[in-house]
């Protein structure tokens, strides 16, 4: 499946980023700015996600496929392919996958690994609020606050509500993604054997728990010309908190 794509800068080298669990495109857009003074930049909205077309599963073979499908159609690859959480286990199976169309690979705050499945609170909050009256971000904010008590990560979920004169809805396919959330906590068990050699940088949080260091040597199994930079004052959300930190780890590793 072709994916919906934001592109950003005119020239220079292709980059295509794409966001994590609950996330779109507009999530890198700031970044996304940032690297098309140098790059030709491209945000993707997986799919189920963002202004995606709603399907009835969500994995991460099909991610990739939909991934290796948008970038062939947009005729710039090989690219350098940058995903966090989510999207860098999409962008890990991709470069595992079809490394014809990945010149390079950035992982942000994720590993090939599976972790305890996290956020199934959060999708029940969401498909549980009461949008049938809703004017205002504000009236579903306070319809979050139990399950979701951080207001950071209120606001990030509240990027997922339109509002608008048909009323209120949710833009992500919220019973698919509920359902999916125990694959998209996992990894594929089936690509053992699989390595990509390419160039690989993995950039974490210094205050998450994603990329842990007994997850290490099962990284390099899988890439072996694997990279670190850790961006010490972030958590899971790297380049949304501490963006200069962040850019600062990745644009030396463009080409």
């Amino acid at each position: 499946m072709k994916l919906p794509v934001a592109s950003y800068g005119d020239s220079g080298t292709p980059v295509v980023v794409m966001h994590g669990l609950f996330g779109s495109g507009r999530n890198w857009m700031t970044a996304a700015r940032r690297l098309a003074s140098a790059h030709r930049v491209f945000a993707f909205d997986l799919r189920n996600h963002g202004t995606s077309p709603h399907t009835d599963t969500i994995s991460y073979p099909e991610m990739a496929d939909d991934v290796r499908e948008t970038i062939e159609s947009l005729g710039v690859g090989p690219v350098a392919l940058v995903g966090h959480s989510m999207g860098g286990k999409t962008a890990m199976l991709t470069a595992l996958r079809f490394p014809e169309v990945v010149e390079r690979l950035v992982v942000v705050d994720a590993a090939p690994v599976a972790y305890p499945p996290a956020f199934v609170e959060y999708a029940r909050a969401m498909r549980g609020a009461d949008l049938s009256s809703v004017q205002r971000r504000a009236d579903v904010d306070a319809q979050l606050v139990d399950a979701v008590p951080t207001p950071g990560t209120r606001a990030f979920l509240l990027q997922n509500l339109i509002l608008d004169d048909a009323g209120a809805r949710w833009r992500p396919n919220l019973p698919v993604i509920e359902a999916a959330l125990p694959a998209i906590s996992g990894w594929p068990s089936d690509i053992e054997g699989l390595r990509y050699d390419g160039p690989t940088l993995f950039i974490y949080g210094g205050k998450s728990e994603y990329v842990q260091q007994d997850h290490r040597a099962t990284i390099a199994s899988y890439f072996p010309q694997v990279q670190y930079a850790e961006v010490p004052e972030a958590g899971h959300w790297v380049h949304a908190e501490r963006l200069d930190d962040f850019l600062a780890a990745l644009t030396p590793f463009l080409p």
